[in-house]
């Protein structure tokens, strides 16, 4: 089961490096559906870096998870996904609030 979590981590990773260089903004909910006129009004490079925290974030949350199976205890497990719904919640309440991204 740990390879699952390494698979999805790696996936997360790639991600995560993917906005980190500014790249990858058709992959974010929302904005790829924007028009172009409304894509003009936000800071695209930091948009997606934003994103790329927040994948690296959810990477160490999976290798939390990860390490529940190595050490045979539901602990990690529970820390991993509690730690991941809270970045989870955090991102979206963070872009949503503030205008943070817009130009």
């Amino acid at each position: 089961m740990w390879v699952v979590h390494i698979v999805v981590a790696s996936m997360f990773l790639l991600l995560g490096t993917v906005f980190m260089r500014g790249k990858g903004a058709f992959l974010i909910a929302g904005y790829n559906t924007s028009s172009k006129e409304e894509k003009a009004k936000y800071d695209e490079k930091a948009l997606c870096r934003f994103m790329g925290k927040i994948m690296f974030s959810f990477v160490a949350c999976f290798l939390i998870m990860a390490t529940s199976d190595l050490f045979n205890s539901m602990a990690p497990l529970w820390t991993g996904l509690v730690l991941f719904f809270c970045v989870a919640v955090f991102a979206v309440i963070y872009a949503n609030t503030g205008n943070r991204f817009r130009k």
